[in-house]
């Protein structure tokens, strides 16, 4: 977004990345702002969200880009804690930032947001235990529609990017210690390769620009084709 002539704020739990990354950044000559905060609990994604709008800066773009599973057990013994702390983290946490920077965009007659989903909203995915990343994600996916449904008329479009199997850092750390888990996955994919992340962020930049000005309710599956078998 930067490299596309994008001011930022960038919104995260560890100052010492937000710091590295936000002087990375700014070396596209872009304005970037860092708030380090947590958002996957209620009352702190309200806190950060609202800080954010005391900036006085009006945000046109929203990337609901914060999940995890983090938890691989059997369905039937999740601990209904953990799972209320899943959807704070995969769900209520896009639903506070919508309300809180949507609801400004609203006040405007503009704006564009974009959830970050997964391709394991629609589909539960193999030898993964748990399941409340797949509730969550398909949940967020239902939210992404109703709000562009219920938005449409007030300029703000809601759509979403689901993508398939990232080389992130927590994805590696996870196939370092279950190589066989990542093969498992390499065989599902048409492609043969797991994506890079910067081949997930160009979809989210689609949504959220003028190029997609008649696109709302969409989700835009990034996969290699994991969902066409």
């Amino acid at each position: 977004f930067a490299r596309a002539g994008a001011d930022l704020i960038l919104v995260g739990r560890d100052e010492s990345k937000l710091a590295r990354v936000g002087n990375e950044f700014r070396k596209t000559g872009r304005a970037i702002l860092t708030l380090a905060g947590d958002v996957a609990e209620p009352n702190g994604a309200q806190t950060i969200y609202d800080k954010a709008l005391s900036l006085g800066i009006p945000i046109n773009i929203l990337v609901n880009n914060v999940g995890g599973r983090r938890l691989d057990v059997a369905p039937e013994h999740v601990d209904p804690d953990d799972w209320d702390a899943f959807f704070d983290l995969n769900l209520t946490s896009a639903l506070i930032a919508c309300q809180r920077i949507g609801g400004a965009m609203l006040n405007r007659g503009r704006g564009s947001i974009v959830n970050i989903t997964s391709i394991a909203g629609p589909i539960a995915i193999k030898g993964i235990g748990g399941r409340h990343y797949e509730a969550s994600k398909a949940a967020l996916t239902s939210l992404t529609k109703s709000l562009a449904a219920d938005w449409a008329g007030r300029g703000v479009r809601v759509n979403a990017v689901a993508p398939g199997v990232c080389e992130t850092a927590p994805n590696l750390k996870w196939f370092a210690s279950k190589p066989e888990f990542k093969q498992t996955f390499l065989d599902h994919i048409p492609m043969g390769r797991l994506a890079k992340p910067e081949e997930i962020a160009p979809a989210g930049q689609f949504l959220a620009s003028d190029a997609a000005s008649y696109v709302t309710g969409s989700v835009l599956t990034v996969d290699g084709g994991f969902t066409c078998w």
